[in-house]
């Protein structure tokens, strides 16, 4: 796991769950702006499981519990597709709030795996 690329995935995922949650209560339904937003950070979530898994191989193996982390990795990598299919059956303002709690929820696991890599538990 590389330290600045997960407090961009953190401070990014902040921002889209602020954002999704306001738009959502305004009245929002899901749109191309807050699904793309989703749809991003599960960009940047495969990038970081692709150096995830590179990184043990070259030498330098998380200096916590690697069984732990990957189950983080596996199902983080499920939360935005998981969110965006929602929002995508179920038109609603109240999907937007739930592609927010999807972001949120990212967060906390991204933060997690910082914590599980580098053995600060």
């Amino acid at each position: 796991m590389i330290e600045w690329f997960m407090w961009v995935q953190l401070v990014l995922a902040v921002v889209v769950g602020i954002f999704t949650v306001v738009v959502g209560f305004v009245g929002w339904k899901p749109n191309d702006y807050t699904v793309g937003a989703l749809a991003l950070i599960e960009v940047l979530l495969l990038a970081q499981g692709v150096v995830s898994l590179v990184l043990p191989a070259v030498g330098s193996p998380p200096q916590g519990n690697g069984l732990e982390f990957g189950v983080y990795a596996a199902s983080v990598l499920l939360v935005p597709p998981a969110a965006i299919v929602w929002a995508l059956i179920d038109r609603t303002r109240w999907s937007t709030v739930v592609l927010g709690a999807g972001a949120f929820t990212v967060a906390v696991m991204v933060y997690r795996m910082y914590q599980i890599w580098f053995a600060l538990n």
